[in-house]
């Protein structure tokens, strides 16, 4: 891997407020990271901050090698796509993804050559002498793609690009910036506030909060491994339900148990139970983990009182209650089958998650 871009020591203030107390973050070359959490978190400031939009108040920033902490966002070789498309409405598409080129004086074979390039890249050639006002929103976004593309620069930046489209064109769009990634093998750094984007899309995933990394990883890594509870209900759609627990012991026999419910533990994480007494847990348990039946001898029956049932075709979310807790259950059905109600419903006790009750790390 090449240097990439690397953040060290980053901290970043507006006034007495504190965004970003500190950063240290390495992307590799030609990788693709995400910046991913919840709104005030400090990634679209750390996006405008490796762009130079934002002054860091302490610590350094280089890209491919080279110190550009003070230097101007031109002299940086990014290219940035923001969330409104900013295309100018009196240029066509061509014009719009050619701008930048003549601002810098490139010949016009070399522009005709990079637009040419690009718009094939992003399908955007049948549109090449449209107006913005003439297109869709996802050809004015590829538009928006198109104009950083032909720059050629050593690192794109996009901020939450897909925000304003609908959801049947996001879905599309991910899929093509994912494809531009692997037919520019440039180094890109995505922010965004939705986790689907992250997980379909990230070589690695970072996820900020109250402006600190909580763990960074690849979508499996932070699914599967969490490393706190912020972590774990952040990352999987719907959210993972965590409910208070204690260890109880019956012979060689290890469970979690709480208000309505008791599932015993595999023996990768009893291990982890050794020694710690009556000491207070949380319980995770992902949506997607539940079943309608026992599919085995490691699924464990939990009683749910549902409140609400949501029909999807295959599967049907349960909005529930076990004791006074709320949870959340996917079960797969058949798309005839009717909505489902209260019952015993079984848990996969492989994908028990524990965490501290008081520190909310894992266990």
């Amino acid at each position: 891997m090449g240097a990439g871009v690397v953040l060290r020591d980053v901290v970043k203030a507006f006034g007495d407020v504190m965004v970003i107390p500190e950063l240290n973050l390495s992307v590799d070359e030609g990788e693709f990271v995400v910046l991913v959490g919840p709104s005030g978190c400090g990634k679209s400031t750390t996006l405008r901050m490796v762009a130079g939009l934002e002054k860091v108040t302490e610590g350094s920033i280089s890209i491919a090698g080279r110190d550009v902490t003070w230097e101007r966002p031109k002299q940086r070789d990014i290219a940035m796509v923001f969330q409104s498309y900013a295309l100018y409405p009196h240029m066509n598409v061509a014009g719009n993804m050619s701008f930048a080129l003549r601002l810098a004086g490139v010949n016009k074979s070399e522009i005709q050559e990079r637009v040419m390039r690009a718009a094939e890249m992003l399908e955007l050639v049948p549109y090449l002498e449209r107006k913005p006002r003439d297109l869709s929103g996802g050809q004015r976004q590829r538009v928006a793609m198109g104009r950083a593309v032909v720059r050629d620069a050593y690192c794109f930046l996009f901020d939450e690009p897909l925000s304003n489209l609908d959801a049947k064109l996001r879905a599309s769009m991910r899929t093509e910036l994912s494809l531009l990634h692997q037919k520019l093998a440039r180094t890109m750094i995505y922010v965004t506030h939705d986790q689907i984007e992250a997980m379909t899309m990230a070589d690695r995933i970072v996820i900020m909060k109250d402006g600190l990394v909580q763990q960074v990883g690849t979508p499996k890594d932070v699914y599967n491994e969490p490393v706190n509870t912020f972590v774990a209900t952040f990352i999987g759609s719907p959210s993972m339900t965590l409910l208070d627990a204690t260890f109880e012991s019956e012979g060689d026999r290890v469970s979690v148990a709480g208000q309505g419910f008791k599932l015993p533990l595999p023996d990768r994480l009893r291990a982890r139970a050794n020694g710690a007494g009556d000491r207070k847990i949380k319980v995770g348990l992902r949506p997607e983990h539940f079943a309608g039946e026992s599919l085995g001898d490691t699924f464990a029956p939990i009683d749910l009182t549902v409140k609400v049932s949501e029909y999807i075709g295959s599967s049907q979310f349960l909005a529930a209650r076990v004791a006074d807790a709320d949870v959340i259950a996917a079960i797969e059905v058949g798309p005839e089958a009717d909505l489902l109600s209260d019952g015993t419903y079984y848990f996969d006790t492989r994908r028990i998650y524990m965490f501290d009750q008081e520190t909310g790390e894992a266990l």
